[in-house]
C-alpha cells in the first residue's frame, strides 16, 4: 500500500483533484469524518476497505449532493423515502434503496441495495457538486475504532495511509447517520443515529428497529464497533462499578455532571446540563480523550434510553461487546 505524507488543509480544489485521480480523501460531514473515494470505481472502493482494514462483507454509504442525483444510482424511491428526504435531507439520514448497475458490488457487499445519503455540511456539499461521481465514504478511521469528529482524530488513525484530510472543523452531530430501509409499508431502522426513532415515527408510524446482527443489511450493524483501545464497561451505577475495580486506573465517561465526584483518575462529562444533543456531539471526542490517558478501564454511564440517548447507548454497547 502506498505511503503518504498526510496533510490537513481546507483546499477544496486539491481534495477534488485527488479524488478525480483515484486517491482517497478524508472529508467532513455533519456526523463524522468520512474516508471518501469515487463510488463508481471498484479499484478505489477496494482501497477504502484496505486502508480501514474493513471486511468486504460490511457495506459502505454513498454520498450525493442532492435528491436530483438519486436517480443516477438507484432504480426507485418509495413514497415513504421521499417523505423522509423532504423532512431530513440534507442531514444525517441514510436510505437503503435498490441500486443501479454503475454502483460496484464491493460498495454494497454484493447486495442489490445501496445505502445513500445527502450530507448537511457546506464544504462536503461543495466538493460533491464539483465531482462527476458520488463518494463512498465510511468513517475515516480503522475498522471498529472510535469514529473521528475532527481532523486530528483522522490524522491519529490514518496518517500515512491517505494524502489529504479536508478540514471542515468539528462535526456538529457527532454520531453517525440513522439508516433506514423499507419492507412493504414498514420502515426498518438498521442503525440508530442522529435522527431519533421518535422523529422517524412522526413521518411514518409503522417503524421497526432491526436488532438482528447476524445478517449485515447496512453499515453500522456489526456487533463490535466504535470502540476505544481501552476496555469499556457500560453501567447505570458508576459509583458501585468504580468500587468493584479496586486499585485499577479508572476513567469515567459521565452523561451529565455527577452529584458526587468520583475518585476516578480521569473523567469526561458529555453534557453538564444533560443535553442529549450536546452529549452526542461530544461522545467520540470524549472517548478519544479518555483513551489517550491509557487507563485500565473506561466506565461509561448509560443514558436514559430515549431519543438520542438510545443512539448514544447503542454506540457504547457496541464498543463494549468485545
Amino acid at each position: 500500500m502506498t505511503s503518504y505524507k498526510t496533510e490537513i488543509g481546507s483546499d477544496i480544489n486539491k481534495a477534488a483533484d485527488l479524488l478525480m485521480s483515484g486517491e482517497l480523501v478524508a472529508i467532513p460531514t455533519e456526523t463524522v469524518y468520512g474516508l471518501a473515494g469515487n463510488a463508481f470505481s471498484a479499484t478505489v472502493i477496494k482501497k477504502i476497505f484496505e486502508v480501514k482494514n474493513r471486511p468486504f462483507t460490511n457495506p459502505l454509504i454513498v454520498h450525493i449532493a442532492s435528491v436530483d442525483k438519486l436517480s443516477s444510482i438507484v432504480k426507485q424511491v418509495p413514497d415513504i423515502a421521499l417523505r423522509l428526504l423532504h423532512a431530513f435531507s440534507p442531514g444525517p439520514l441514510t436510505l437503503i434503496l435498490p441500486k443501479k448497475e454503475m454502483i460496484p458490488d464491493f460498495v454494497t457487499a454484493h447486495s442489490s441495495q445501496v445505502a445513500v445519503r445527502i450530507p448537511n455540511h457546506r464544504l462536503c456539499l461543495e466538493l460533491l457538486n464539483r465531482l462527476p461521481f458520488p463518494l463512498a465514504a465510511p468513517s475515516a478511521n480503522k475498522f471498529t475504532s472510535i469514529s473521528p469528529t475532527n481532523p486530528d482524530h483522522v490524522m491519529n488513525q490514518l496518517s500515512g495511509d491517505i494524502p489529504y484530510i479536508l478540514d471542515g472543523g468539528f462535526c456538529n452531530n457527532g454520531i453517525e447517520s440513522t439508516i433506514v430501509g423499507f419492507e412493504n409499508d414498514t420502515m426498518l431502522v438498521y442503525r440508530l443515529g442522529a435522527i431519533t426513532t421518535e422523529q422517524l415515527q412522526e413521518i411514518h408510524p409503522n417503524t421497526r428497529l432491526v436488532n438482528d446482527n447476524r445478517v449485515i443489511h447496512s453499515p453500522g450493524m456489526m456487533k463490535y464497533h466504535y470502540a476505544p483501545k481501552t476496555p469499556l464497561l457500560l453501567t447505570e451505577n458508576v459509583a458501585g462499578t468504580i468500587q468493584s475495580f479496586g486499585t485499577k486506573k479508572i476513567a469515567v465517561l459521565y452523561f451529565k455532571q455527577p452529584a458526587v465526584e468520583s475518585a476516578a483518575a480521569y473523567k469526561q462529562v458529555l453534557s453538564i446540563n444533560g443535553s442529549f444533543q450536546e452529549a452526542a456531539a461530544n461522545l467520540y471526542k470524549a472517548l478519544y480523550e479518555l483513551d489517550k490517558q491509557k487507563p485500565d478501564i473506561i466506565i461509561a454511564e448509560r443514558l436514559p434510553d430515549i431519543g438520542l440517548g438510545q443512539s448514544i447507548n447503542d454506540r457504547l454497547k457496541r464498543a463494549t461487546s468485545k
